[in-house]
C-alpha cells in the first residue's frame, strides 16, 4: 500500500520515539494531519522551544532554562541532602511524591561498560566537587534497581564513604528492573521514606 511521503516520513519521526510502534506513530500523524493549523503549528512550537530553550543545570545537571534550574535556585530546599539520580525524568518522578526536599544530582546515566558508558563519562567527579564543596551531610542514591544501577550505587558509596559521607538508597519499594519514570507517585514516595544507610 502506497502512503503519501509526507505522511510516511511523519510516521518514520514518530515511531522513533520511545514506547511508540508503526501503529502508534500512524495514529499520532493522522491525528495531527486532522487537526487545525493553529494546533499543530503550537505543537511545532513548543518542540521547538524544548530544543531551544531547556538546558542543563550547571550545578546539578538537571533540565533548567537558565544556568540554575529552579530547584538550585531554592533557598527552601535543604541543602545538606542530595539525591542521585540517572536522569532529569527521574527528578521529575521523585519531585511529584512530595516527600522530599534537598538538592538533586543527575549522573547523565549508569554505569556500564558494555554499552561504553564509563565513570568519565557520568557527572560523577562533579558529584565529588560538590560533597567538597557544600555543607552536604548525606548522599541519597536513587539509581533504579537494575545490574546497571546496582554497579552505580557499589561504586558510589566506595568514594562516598571514603569522603566520610553519609550514603543512603532508596528502599526496595520498587520492583527490580523497574524505572523511575513509570513508578507511581506512592511507591516512590514509600522508597525514600524507607531508605537504608549503605
Amino acid at each position: 500500500m502506497l502512503i503519501a511521503e509526507p505522511l510516511q516520513k511523519a510516521i518514520d519521526e514518530l515511531s522513533k520515539l520511545p514506547s511508540i510502534g508503526k501503529k502508534t506513530a500512524q495514529r499520532l500523524a493522522i491525528h495531527i494531519l486532522k487537526d487545525d493549523k493553529e494546533s499543530v503549528e503550537s505543537l511545532i512550537n513548543s518542540l521547538r522551544d524544548l530544543k531551544e530553550k531547556i538546558k542543563l543545570c550547571n550545578e546539578c545537571f538537571n533540565i533548567a532554562t537558565e544556568d540554575k534550574c529552579d530547584v538550585c535556585k531554592s533557598n527552601k530546599r535543604d541543602r545538606s541532602i542530595i539525591c542521585v539520580v540517572e536522569d532529569p525524568s527521574d527528578v521529575i518522578s521523585i519531585e511529584k511524591t512530595n516527600e522530599y526536599n534537598g538538592l538533586y544530582h543527575v549522573l547523565g546515566g549508569v554505569l556500564n561498560p558494555l554499552a561504553g558508558v564509563t565513570v568519565e563519562k557520568l557527572k560523577i567527579k562533579e558529584l565529588l566537587e560538590r560533597v567538597k564543596n557544600e555543607e552536604v551531610k548525606e548522599i541519597i542514591l536513587a539509581l533504579n534497581p537494575d545490574a546497571e544501577g546496582d554497579a552505580t550505587s557499589l561504586y558510589l558509596t566506595k568514594i562516598l564513604k571514603e569522603a566520610h559521607i553519609k550514603v543512603t538508597r532508596i528502599a526496595r519499594g520498587l520492583p527490580i528492573g523497574g524505572d523511575l519514570e513509570f513508578a507511581d507517585s506512592a511507591t516512590i514516595g514509600r522508597a525514600f521514606i524507607g531508605r537504608i544507610e549503605l
